[in-house]
């Protein structure tokens, strides 16, 4: 059996702080960003409901759960092709985890790349209540 280990969440931090680095200018990282949405898998419609979706953000957010506290798992869709892009990275980081791990992982990558800088303050408001929700439901399971 050869499988390859899922990286830490510090390793997928700084494997997202490296690629970034590779682009010269934002308008090429924004680019990045919208490809890494179009690659997240397909968000069933039925889990597109009320209980799932992140408030505090201005495009529609869905963030489904499942797993235990030995390992979490993570689904997520947007109607916003940035925001999803944003989503694939976060998934990246906190998905497949141990609950206990994802709630004292902190997103350390949003400054590295300089993301906190260049999102509009709606898209960074969003990217905070979703990686609020999801480690409250880290933390509900430990």
């Amino acid at each position: 059996m050869n499988t390859i280990a899922n990286p830490s969440a510090a390793q997928a931090q700084q494997d997202i702080a490296d690629e970034f680095a590779f682009f010269g200018d934002w308008t090429e990282r924004y680019q990045y960003l919208i490809d890494l949405g179009k690659q997240l898998p397909p968000f069933p419609d039925e889990w597109k409901t009320e209980d799932y979706r992140v408030h505090g953000c201005q495009s529609m957010v869905w963030l489904v759960p499942s797993g235990n506290a030995a390992q979490m798992h993570f689904d997520a869709s947007s109607d916003s092709a940035i925001v999803s892009g944003l989503i694939a990275l976060v998934l990246r980081v906190y998905s497949d985890r141990p609950a206990a791990e994802i709630v004292i992982t902190e997103p350390t990558f949003i400054q590295q790349i300089g993301l906190a800088k260049h999102l509009s303050p709606t898209r960074s408001n969003g990217l905070a209540a979703m990686l609020a929700k999801l480690k409250a439901y880290a933390a509900a399971a430990v």
